[in-house]
Order: C-alpha cells, then structure tokens, then sequence
C-alpha cells in the first residue's frame, strides 16, 4: 500500500481565516493542528482569482494560458489532462465530492457532463475521477447536492438566498441585519446545509473503500464563498455587533476614496458604481453604500461558515484513522482564491489582484509515516504546484504536461528549488463589454500588476506594492521614479511568462456566465 491523499478545497476564503495564519476570530482547531504537524507556505498564490480558471489549474497542473480556460463561463474539455487520471492510472482510487466547476454552471440545455451527472443518477467516471457527487452554493441546479434537496428536503430548498435576481443576474439583494448584500438568515437544519452534505458524502466514499485501497479523495466544499447564509442556528458563534472592522477596511469615506484614486482607474469606477468589471458582485449593487456594519456581518458569517468547515474536516480526518489510514496519508488544505472582504471598503473578487484575492490558506501535512518535519515556508508558490506534488506522494513521475513543481518542504528545499516569483493572470469580458486583461508577478516582497490595453486601460496602467512597508497595498508607486527599473523588470518577466491572449476567436469560446 502507499500514502493515501485527501485533498480538501474550500472556496473564497482568505488566508488570514485560520488560526494558524494569525486569525483570531474563527475557531479552526483542526487545520491548526494539522500546521503544527506539516508544513504551512505563507506566501501561495492562485493562478487566476476566480473559480473556475483556479480549479482548471488544480486538476491540470497547468497555468491558465496553458489550459485556457482564462475566465468564468469558459469549459475546460472532459478530455483536458488531470491529476486524477495519472493517479487513477497509478492503482488509485480517486473521487471528486462537492463543487468541481470545470464547466459552467448556467447550463439550462445540460450542454455540460458534470451538470448531467445527478439528472441522469450518475456518479462518473469523468476527468479521472471514479466517482462524482457534486454540490453548489444552494439547492437549485443540477449537482447530486440539490437533485437530493429537491427529493427530499423540497421544503428547505428556498431557505437559500436566491443567487440570481429576477432579472437574471446576480442578486443583490441585502439581508440580515444590516442589509448586507448576498447575507441572508438561513432556515436550514445544520445537517442539511451543503458543508455537513459534503462531509457525509465523503465519508459515504471513503467507508466503501477496502482497508488495503490507495485512494485520492478530492473533497470541496462550496463555502466560505458568498452567498453568505450558513445556517441560523449557528450565527451565535460569532456576534457581528462585535466584531473590530477588518485592517484593511479604510475608516472613513475621504480615506477609501483617496486610495482607490491612486490605483487605476476600474477601482474607483467599480466603487462609484460606474463600471462593473468582475463576475458575481452583483451589477446594481454600488460598493460605495457598504457600510461598517455591513462589514462586520459579512465577517461575521463568513467567520461561521470556516468554523464549520473545521469541524467538518474533523469528522473526515476522525474516518480515516478509524480505518487505519491515518499514518500513511497526506492531507492538503487550500482554497482556490481569496475575498476582499471589506478591505478598500469592497466586497466579492475580480480585477483587483491585492493580498485578500492573491495570499491564500495552504497547510500540507505529509503522512507521519514519512517522516514529516514542521515549517513555515514563505518563499512563493502556487496552486499549479499542487498536482505535481500529488504525484509525488504517490510515487508516480510528473508528467510532462505539467508546469508546476512539487511543493517545497522547507526554507531550504525552497531555496534550492529558487522559489522566486509566483504569476497570477486575469483575462475577461463583461456582459457589458467591459475587457480587462491583467497580469501579476510576486517576489521579494513586490507585488506587480501590469493591466494590458482592453476597454478600461490603454496599457500604461498598474500598481506596484511593497508588502514589507506597506502590507494594506494602500500606496500603489507604480509612477515613483525610485522604483521605475524594479517595476520594469517585474513586468517584464511576468508578460515573458504569460504573454497577452490571442484575439477571441483563437482562444477557448466562453459559453456561458459563470
């Protein structure tokens, strides 16, 4: 037999989240734990800040200009490469439970094999992956998480905040108690909320498995990510009337708009509510109405919703050393991009590549079996070094077709890797028509932007941040002379890296809005 993997994705969530990252809210005893046995990198970067670019990555081992699925609502083939293959190839079991989003979800015609999946009470194979059970933000669609709700639980199925308006696009309705938008209080008995769902399932898959199996279980759970509505009977937890606004959430209006005023020009459009130029931050919702409390309930729930992630992983870890796995297997926790969470007083994702989106949660504890040594790395890396490392635990060759390497497992190892830079890469169009295209490189403490020529910059715009003096990225010295050869440099490198997309008819078609 060999190290088994279980790889648990969360989704939206910050780096900050987590006790072991300097979190103070959220209480996440188990992630905790698993830091001070494995290794902790402080400074892993994802390759594009939405969801299903980011998940291409993690299945592919690839960049996004490799596998071209350069925004939301573009398919990464069923025929893409996938770890999973490899693995399965290498005698594994493998499964996939919760939310893939390899393929557009706004598929009303089924054009898409994840979205068939539960309609036609089937689990896979597919990508690699012996079996599928998929879930969502909510209980409409088509994942095997809503067809079970609208069976079963039919009268729970509205308790969800409604994630499309009436209008067909992204709601932006406020609830709570602040109106705050996409919170909502959710009704749903905890056990049937799609984080306790997820855990189940995964435990369902691991229980079948014989004693002797190697497997790969890819477990995802949809939350943190908004709509934030974790079940009602949990908002005690965490009170938002007490919570302190995040650091990064500037305190007054003149501060916030002095910020964004430096930084170019789609940030402060986006605060005023001129130019949407993100996908999910709802249209008719103007980021300049946010106000502290609002801020502060959205912490609040999102603070509930990782408190209930931990458990969950904590009832997965408490299976597998029931079954005696626990010493042979590797158990690697991450997400796939952040939230801006009230920092530069702005909710939701998009062009805007600072440290909320970009630094993300990434614990590796290696199978005690192997020997594993405690540490913190902070050199770069990224989530396209996940499948190669997968690999290598399983004793299996990198495939070609991969880009990454396998993570480092200390300073050292880093060093002799030269674990310098890591490249983050945006691309979109807006329903709008709004073309941003964007491309970030981090080393040594800079953090680079360079924003290519599309419908809202003309190429000469960018930011430039020196984390060391300035961790809230709030002076942007993308202008300041003293620092002009060191930006040119940075820029350079990650245009060599990720060069500007071909016209849209040569990439991959976007098929659909998210």
């Amino acid at each position: 037999m060999g190290r088994k993997i279980l790889f648990v994705t969360t989704d939206q969530q910050r780096y900050d989240s987590l006790g072991c990252n300097g979190g103070t809210v959220a209480r996440t005893p188990v992630v905790d734990r698993l830091a001070a046995q494995g290794i902790v990198y402080d400074r892993a970067h994802p390759a594009s800040v939405v969801c299903m670019p980011s998940r291409a990555t993690m299945v592919t081992g690839q960049g996004v200009s490799a596998h071209g699925v350069w925004m939301n609502g573009v398919a990464l083939p069923p025929d893409a490469p996938s770890v999973a293959t490899v693995l399965h190839g290498a005698g594994y079991r493998t499964a996939l439970i919760g939310k893939s989003h390899f393929e557009p979800y706004f598929d009303p015609f089924l054009r898409f094999p994840e979205n068939r999946l539960a309609r036609d009470g089937e689990f896979g194979p597919h990508r690699g992956f012996d079996h599928m059970e998929l879930a969502a933000h909510g209980a409409v669609g088509f994942t095997h998480y809503a067809r079970w709700m609208q069976s079963l639980h039919a009268e729970h199925v509205g308790d969800y905040y409604p994630v499309i308006n009436v209008g067909l696009q992204v709601n932006e309705m406020g609830g709570g108690d602040t109106g705050a938008p996409q919170v909502k209080v959710n009704p749903i008995p905890r056990d049937l909320y799609h984080t306790d769902w997820v855990a189940e399932r995964a435990l369902a898959w691991l229980d079948s498995l014989p004693d002797d199996a190697d497997w790969f279980c890819w477990v995802s759970f949809p939350d943190p990510h908004h709509p934030w509505d974790p079940p009602a009977s949990e908002r005690h937890r965490v009170g938002w009337r007490d919570l302190d606004l995040p650091a990064g959430y500037p305190p007054t209006a003149a501060e916030r708009e002095r910020i964004l005023s430096a930084k170019p020009r789609h940030w402060m459009a986006w605060y005023e509510g001129r130019v949407v130029s993100n996908y999910e931050a709802p249209e008719a919702w103007v980021p300049a109405t946010l106000t502290p409390d609002q801020v502060r309930e959205v912490n609040a729930a999102v603070h509930v919703e990782v408190e209930l992630l931990d458990e969950a992983l904590g009832r997965i870890l408490g299976c597998v050393e029931q079954r005696g796995w626990g010493e042979d297997t590797d158990v690697i926790v991450t997400t796939d991009h952040g939230e801006l969470q009230g920092d530069f007083g702005l909710l939701f994702k998009g062009p805007y590549h600072v440290d909320g989106l970009l630094r993300l949660p990434l614990v590796w504890r290696p199978a005690p079996s192997a020997g594993p040594v405690p540490a913190r790395v902070a050199a770069p890396v990224g989530l396209v070094d996940l499948a190669p490392t997968f690999c290598a635990v399983a004793g299996v060759e990198v495939p070609g077709w991969m880009q990454g390497r396998p993570l480092p497992v200390s300073e050292d190892d880093a060093a002799a890797q030269r674990r310098e830079q890591v490249l983050t890469e945006w691309d979109s169009v807006h329903p709008a028509g709004h073309r941003v295209h964007a491309r970030t490189l981090y080393r040594e403490g800079l953090l680079a932007t360079t924003y290519l020529p599309g419908t809202l910059h003309d190429g000469s715009e960018g930011e430039l941040y020196d984390l060391d003096d300035d961790p809230q990225q709030h002076v942007n010295r993308w202008d300041d002379p003293g620092c002009r050869a060191r930006r040119d440099e940075l820029v350079a490198e990650a245009l060599r890296l990720a060069p500007p997309l071909p016209p849209l008819g040569r990439r991959r078609p976007l098929e659909a809005p998210v």
